[in-house]
């Protein structure tokens, strides 16, 4: 195994599954299947021993299942990227999972390339969503009781006060907008005609002086504010 090769774990209870998972990811040259476990007292005791790069869980597993491997191994000291695999479409599946810390929610019938760019995603430090899930996170998050302003509200200016409040350059907003729209960082890239070190900088930065942990959260702020229209 090469020193460079992105190291996954991977955790589900049905052994059929792993083995299909196995040969999807190490078809990618530098992908290296290190470990597997059919629960989750098993995928963290994993983690623990191999130190993975990322580990890619199953939701419903027997004794310690997904969402609570997912608790424990963010709570370790350096933890791997962690990338949620489930059948089950549902929303509280995926809203705990992220609260549990885990980079990205994928469904079991994405395709074998959807999988692959999944877990070198989350191994490069980015939150993944698919577009449609991203929007039920940002509509639960930013759910609020409609209320009807005594006089109009200007959303423009309330978008730039909030973008000068936060001390972030035309540019910054610019990527935070387009980031709201669901784009990558290689879309952002190609759309700014910029190069894609460029973007990440400019990712970092926005995260960094919003204080936020991830592009997930960083979607969700720009809808909260008004940056994301």
């Amino acid at each position: 195994m090469a020193a460079d090769d992105l190291t996954i774990v991977l955790a589900d209870d049905q052994d059929l599954v792993r083995a299909g998972f196995t040969v999807i990811l190490e078809s990618e040259p530098g992908f290296r299947v290190v470990g597997e476990a059919a629960d989750g007292a098993e995928a963290v005791d994993a983690v623990v021993r191999l130190r993975p790069d990322v580990v890619c869980l199953d939701v419903q597993m027997p004794g310690v299942d997904g969402l609570e491997a997912a608790r424990r191994i963010a709570a370790l000291d350096d933890p791997p990227a962690v990338l949620v695999l489930t059948t089950f479409d549902h929303d509280d599946a995926l809203f705990q999972a992220l609260e549990a810390g885990a980079s990205g929610f994928l469904l079991k019938n994405a395709s074998p390339e959807q999988l692959i760019e999944a877990v070198r995603t989350v191994a490069a430090g980015d939150a993944l969503l698919a577009p449609d899930v991203t929007r039920r996170v940002i509509s639960r998050a930013t759910a609020a009781p409609v209320q009807t302003p005594a006089t109009p509200v200007d959303t423009t200016a309330t978008a730039a006060a909030a973008v000068a409040d936060a001390g972030l350059t035309e540019r910054e907003a610019e990527v935070l907008r387009l980031l709201a729209r669901g784009l990558s960082n290689a879309e952002i890239a190609r759309e700014l005609f910029v190069g894609d070190a460029t973007v990440k900088t400019h990712v970092s930065n926005v995260l960094q002086k919003l204080a936020l942990r991830d592009r997930i959260q960083a979607v969700v702020w720009a809808f909260e504010h008004g940056v994301a229209g």
